[in-house]
């Protein structure tokens, strides 16, 4: 596709929802999109026994925890054990969690909450439980990043959505070759929506980037996300590593953020209102296209 109106263009290659903050994440061919981000984004989260968030950093074994949405129900799944089966309805009493320095209103799971404590706890051998968000009792991003924009978010770390240019896991990928490394894949940096067809790290350098399927709405980039050590967890093998960590320490200090290793961009949504219904569906193959910024 050509359109001189644009710098920059691209198309949606992978759609990823992450239900359980820090666990596996879902494939999806289309997914809805609202102000919150993807449905069932981040909805759910893994809290130790004083409500503070857990994550792969000290738990890598939660990558083996694999969820799964079905019309009714949560389901999460570890080699060796039964599913866990949760209603999606499900709420109970609320509770306050933490996310970060967050102090985050979440549901505890009511009659499920034991039954879930009592998996979680012997898949992680810690004892800790699954909340749901309370998305009654909005949570917003940054207004240092955001602006003026009002991004409502649930338990990501901070902003409705991730976006990554697959050229750039093909950049680190060649650097990790020619280091003797194994190559990786996009699922080690946990983004919403993965980029084909653009430059390595475009998603960085543009203004906003317009959804061209869907006239009026748009992805805004709006702050470099740092890069703790989840990267360097397999997926697959639920085992840390170090080298994708070391590698993109050598090329991708960002002085935005200090001098902190970066890899993809947060981004919040334009175009969609507050109302409960308001909303659009994203689709592998749509197409997004914005013009570089010139700070």
């Amino acid at each position: 596709m050509t359109d001189t109106r644009y710098d920059v263009l691209g198309r949606i290659s992978e759609l990823w929802i992450y239900p359980v903050k820090s666990c596996a994440g879902i494939a999806l061919s289309q997914a809805r999109l609202s102000r919150h981000g993807l449905q069932w984004d981040r909805h759910w989260m893994v809290v130790d026994a004083d409500g503070v968030f857990l994550t792969q950093r000290s738990h890598p074994r939660m990558a083996w925890i694999r969820p799964e949405i079905t019309d009714a129900y949560l389901l999460l799944h570890f080699p060796g054990m039964d599913s866990l089966q949760i209603p999606l309805g499900q709420r109970g009493g609320p509770c306050r969690v933490r996310v970060w320095k967050d102090s985050v209103d979440a549901w505890d799971l009511g009659e499920w909450a034991q039954p879930a404590r009592h998996w979680l706890s012997q898949a992680l051998a810690e004892d800790c439980r699954l909340v749901r968000f309370d998305a009654s009792r909005p949570r917003r991003a940054s207004g240092r990043w955001v602006g003026d924009g009002d991004a409502p978010v649930h338990f990501a770390d901070g902003y409705p959505l991730l976006l990554l240019s697959q050229s750039a896991v093909d950049e680190l990928n060649q650097r990790l070759l020619q280091a003797g490394e194994a190559a990786v894949d996009a699922r080690r940096f946990r983004a919403n929506i993965v980029i084909a067809d653009m430059e390595a790290h475009d998603e960085d350098r543009v203004e906003q980037l317009d959804l061209l399927d869907l006239p009026g709405l748009s992805l805004k980039p709006c702050k470099p996300c740092t890069r703790c050590p989840i990267p360097d967890v397999d997926p697959d093998t639920a085992l840390p590593g170090t080298s994708v960590g070391e590698s993109i320490s050598r090329y991708r200090q960002d002085p935005r953020v200090d001098g902190a290793i970066t890899f993809g961009m947060n981004a919040m949504v334009l175009g969609l209102c507050d109302a409960v219904d308001a909303g659009a569906e994203l689709a592998v193959g749509q197409q997004l296209a914005g013009n570089l910024r010139f700070d």
